[in-house]
């Protein structure tokens, strides 16, 4: 199975709800292995984008609680140079973030050129979590706010206009929605629970959220549907079985890449005539070692 056969049922259909596609899939066989070879092509073409220096590559992963974010972005970078990569967590806005624009903070995160942006969650936030609870707005300091339809539609303008200009200036931008099920959320959680080793990972926050769960899916239906486009396209990836979900996201990051017009570039003449001073100097300087 390519890359783009396993990867083109999970882009996002324009006028699809996401009760469309999957939370649980096990489409591929052998997924692991076929994660393995995929982070092979991925470190090898994240090496063409380093070296070419023109084009970065922002990789958004949203989801509930749970439905494995931390450990997609570990699986699928493994392997792969850690200098090309710029990972951001975004937690609860601080003071000083709140004293600027609500994308102040994003903005400042996007990968240089030729360097790989990872937003675990991301500025979608904005439109999901505070859309779920708006009295977080109230801290905002937004003058002459008030929340209805119009605000959230400004929002979603904001975000297509920022990956819109992203993209204009070589910034290629995929974002990811892990799709799990409520019942396997539940039992992920309550492993957490379980397991004295993963008692860190839990947060009683996460159960109080369950009770929002058709809220948060309205929310991210919405955000899904209205800023979905072909420069900066929505993935809705099946989140019930880890390995599979996985090998999804590393071939959309190897599919993407692959499209683009990368490679090491060559020295120009002059440069080539230093190599062969270089060269002369380093053989003379082995024929004197030994």
């Amino acid at each position: 199975m390519t890359h783009e056969e396993l990867i083109q049922p999970f882009r996002y259909r324009p006028g699809s709800s996401l009760a469309d596609y999957p939370t649980l899939w096990k489409g591929i066989e052998q997924p692991k292995r076929h994660l393995k070879r995929a982070v092979a092509e991925f470190s090898d073409l994240q090496e063409k984008l380093y070296a070419d220096d023109r084009f970065a590559l922002l990789l958004l992963f949203q989801g509930m609680d749970a439905a494995g974010k931390d450990s997609t972005i570990k699986k699928v970078t493994s392997g792969v140079n850690p200098a090309g990569f710029q990972t951001h967590s975004f937690k609860a806005p601080t003071y000083e973030h709140n004293d600027h624009n609500f994308l102040w903070r994003h903005w400042a995160a996007m990968p240089a050129r030729g360097m790989i942006g990872l937003f675990n969650r991301s500025y979608y936030e904005e439109v999901l979590v505070v859309r779920v609870h708006p009295e977080i707005l109230d801290g905002r300091k937004i003058p002459n706010v008030e929340v209805d339809e119009s605000f959230w539609q400004q929002r979603y303008d904001d975000f297509r206009s920022m990956e819109t200009h992203l993209t204009a200036n070589g910034v290629i931008v995929v974002k990811f929605f892990l799709n799990v099920s409520s019942e396997e959320q539940r039992q992920r959680l309550l492993s957490r629970l379980d397991v004295p080793e993963k008692h860190w990972k839990f947060n009683p926050r996460d159960v109080d959220e369950r009770v929002h769960w058709n809220d948060y899916q309205f929310a991210f239906q919405e955000a899904i549907t209205h800023t979905h486009a072909d420069h900066a396209p929505w993935y809705v990836v099946p989140a019930d079985h880890k390995p599979t979900m996985r090998a999804i996201v590393a071939s959309t990051i190897v599919q993407t890449l692959s499209q683009l017009p990368i490679g090491f570039p060559a020295p120009d003449p002059e440069a080539l005539a230093l190599f062969d001073d270089a060269r002369r100097i380093l053989n003379g300087n082995d024929e004197q070692a030994g």
